[in-house]
Formats: C-alpha cells, sequence, structure tokens
C-alpha cells in the first residue's frame, strides 16, 4: 500500500486552500506542509492500525497486522495456529526417539537452572526450547520484521 500519494494529496489540499489568501498564506501553507509531512505519514498508519483491529474484531479466526516494508504499510492477515500446550510435542508423535547430547559443564549447569527456575524438568526443557527453535518461534532472533501494535 502506497503512503505517500496520500500524503501528497494532503499537502495539495492544503497548497489549495493557502492559495485563497495572499502570498503570505501560501508560503506558511507550504513550510506547515514541510513540517507536517512525517506527521501525516504516521496518522495514515494510525488510522490502518485501527481499521486492522476492527477488521481483526470481525473475523472468525486469526488476526489482520500493519507490517512496515520499508516506509510502506502491508494489510497482512495472519490465521490463528491451533493452541498446543507450551512444550508438547504434537499429539501424534510419542516420546520415543533418543539422543544423546554432549554439552559443556557451564552449559550443563545453565540448562538445569533454567529448568528449574520454570519448574521442568531438564528433559522437558530441551524438548520445548528444540521445539520452538525448529518451529521459529520465541526464540530472539535478529531480523528485519517487526509485528505488533504501536501507538504514535
Amino acid at each position: 500500500m502506497q503512503v505517500a500519494p496520500h500524503v501528497e494529496a494532503l499537502k495539495a489540499d492544503l497548497a489549495a486552500i493557502a492559495a485563497l489568501g495572499d502570498e503570505n498564506a501560501a508560503a506558511a501553507a507550504k513550510s506547515l506542509s514541510q513540517a507536517l509531512t512525517a506527521s501525516f505519514g504516521l496518522r495514515l498508519l494510525d488510522v490502518l492500525q485501527e481499521a486492522a483491529l476492527e477488521i481483526s474484531e470481525q473475523v472468525p479466526s486469526g488476526h489482520v497486522e500493519v507490517r512496515l516494508a520499508g516506509q510502506q504499510p502491508l494489510l497482512v492477515y495472519v490465521e490463528d495456529e491451533p493452541a498446543q500446550p507450551t512444550g508438547a510435542p504434537p499429539p501424534d508423535e510419542g516420546m520415543a526417539a533418543r539422543i544423546t547430547l554432549r554439552l559443556a559443564e557451564s552449559l550443563k549447569a545453565a540448562v538445569e537452572e533454567a529448568a528449574g527456575r520454570e519448574g521442568l524438568s531438564v528433559n522437558a526443557w530441551l524438548v520445548r526450547a528444540l521445539a520452538r527453535a525448529v518451529a521459529g518461534g520465541s526464540a530472539p532472533r535478529v531480523g528485519s520484521r517487526l509485528t505488533g501494535y504501536a501507538r504514535g
């Protein structure tokens, strides 16, 4: 979705209104439109965010997100994933596979501590961490995509 044409249309509207006055009004309008260019874009993003929230309330499953690709907003429908207990394998998978894992003592101690903080066994904690990593879940990562909600 292109925001720039809408911002330019607002600036043209301001210039047309100012043209009804004298040269001072036109100069003031030009200065105002330059100063307000960023604000116009942010206000349009606010409108898109509110529209996405309203649409999300009306769809039976999933939600609509506003994502930025560079400076251009995209409205994206995201289907809700079926809820599964955190860290649990899919119901059709048994816990029959075994793996031997060699860790440095310091890493092993850190894993045991993290599992203890969450009230899980080391095995359950590792299964959950691995499932999240493979699914691209909540593990921290560096990337160029940002999702969520913001207000300006």
